[in-house]
């Protein structure tokens, strides 16, 4: 009898103030799975607007300097690329459904893992194609007038410097901070459930 009053005291002795409850784990899946695949969803959509207007716009318009066709193509390209990259990931949000806590730390790490080749590689391709279609796009209504020319090109390059240097790196930082964040915060209650067994 011994044995079964320890146990029950170990029991009763456990701290558990700090871990949610189950319906809290689901609820916070739940949220995080609702919240990336919007965001999925809003880049999707935004990117095919883009791309359908940039065709409707190479279509229409008679434009004489070919750069701006491969400009305005190489956008379409970047902006069709972007709303595929995001399609195929939808695949892995949607997946997602009710897991344990294990398996929900184990895609949330995926999930970063992801975020950083798509910060090294993929985001900076697609940059690449936007940034140099914008500057061929461009060039037509730039050719007409020296003065022209030098306002909408230093324009061009100062929105394409923020982009690369200020704005990319912020949302990766502040995106990687709140998954680092998540990613603790289920570490940690991993190890106070199997702190709790022993």
């Amino acid at each position: 009898m011994n044995n079964l009053d320890d146990l029950k005291a170990i029991w009763h002795s456990a701290q558990t103030d700090s871990l949610p409850t189950s319906d809290g784990m689901i609820s916070m899946i739940k949220e995080f799975r609702s919240q990336k695949l919007r965001k999925k969803w809003m880049v999707i959509i935004a990117s095919c607007f883009l791309f359908g207007l940039m065709i409707t716009v190479l279509c229409t318009v008679s434009f004489t300097v070919m750069t701006t066709y491969i400009g305005g193509g190489m956008i379409a390209l970047s902006c069709i690329l972007l709303a595929i990259i995001n399609f195929r990931s939808l695949k892995r949000f949607n997946q997602l459904d009710e897991c344990s806590n294990l398996e929900f730390l184990s895609f949330v790490e995926q999930t970063r893992q992801n975020q950083i080749y798509y910060y090294k590689n993929t985001q900076v391709v697609l940059l690449l194609f936007s940034s140099v279609g914008l500057l061929l796009y461009l060039y037509e209504a730039s050719v007409r007038n020296a003065v022209a020319s030098i306002v909408i090109y230093a324009l061009c390059v100062m929105y394409l410097l923020i982009m690369w240097l200020y704005i990319r790196p912020r949302y990766f930082r502040k995106n990687a901070e709140k998954l680092n964040e998540t990613i603790s915060r289920l570490k940690n209650i991993s190890k106070q459930l199997q702190h709790d067994e022993k």
